[in-house]
């Protein structure tokens, strides 16, 4: 499985036959400009919310590869009406994909289109697969939820926002990972913006005291699992 960060909380996940992309904001963000969301490769898009800064260039990728749109019912049935395929979840279910099987978690955030119209509730995901497993918590809060994944399933990764302010920040992190008993995290949604913005070195060594492995990926690049 290799996972390449596509920044601010964009991720492409690919294994041997199967590309996945995860929440893209990739034209609207002016760090991520040398992606070219053109040569993306999709069979899924993965969107935890309906905010924009997840959601801008789906119906983009969609309908020029044909993926299908994997998110909660709103979100789904939104994508439906412009003609694209799509997957409906909700909570704490989960459905056996041909490259693994993946549960849409909860997430503490809020969920709306860029018009205001409401997008369902906000989530995450759980990816199991013959390669790895991995959470992508998607913008969140801090939760006591967290602490029923690994009852299920054990990671290998979690994909968790750092940025603080609209989700959970460093030290919270700290603590999710902890939750979920996973201490190898991938962070995401920082930097995009002046409300997001980190320091690097303080967040690793925040991890590394505490004997996790924080993982700060320059955009386009890519860890395998």
């Amino acid at each position: 499985m290799k996972i390449t960060y596509l920044g601010h909380a964009s991720l492409s996940i690919e294994f041997e036959n199967i590309h996945i992309i995860v929440d893209p904001f990739i034209t609207g963000n002016e760090l991520a400009k040398k992606i070219d969301i053109n040569s993306l490769k999709a069979d899924y898009i993965l969107i935890t919310h309906a905010h924009e800064d997840h959601i801008l260039d789906v119906e983009a990728i969609a309908k020029r590869t044909g993926a299908k749109i994997v998110s909660n019912f709103e979100i789904v049935n939104h994508f439906g009406n412009l003609g694209l395929e799509g997957h409906p979840m909700n909570h704490g279910g989960s459905w056996q994909f041909d490259f693994g099987r993946v549960t849409y978690t909860n997430a503490i955030h809020t969920s709306s289109f860029p018009d205001g119209s409401y997008g369902g509730q906000p989530g995450g995901f759980i990816l199991e697969t013959d390669e790895g497993n991995i959470y992508i918590a998607g913008d969140t809060a801090l939760t006591m939820d967290m602490k029923l994944i690994p009852l299920q399933t054990e990671l290998d990764l979690a994909v968790l926002p750092i940025g603080d302010n609209f989700t959970m920040g460093i030290e919270s992190a700290v603590i999710a990972s902890d939750f979920i008993s996973c201490n190898k995290v991938l962070g995401y949604h920082y930097d995009t913006f002046g409300y997001i913005e980190i320091d690097h070195k303080k967040a690793i060594d925040t991890f590394k005291v505490k004997n996790k492995e924080l993982i700060l990926l320059d955009i386009g690049n890519s860890i395998s699992l």
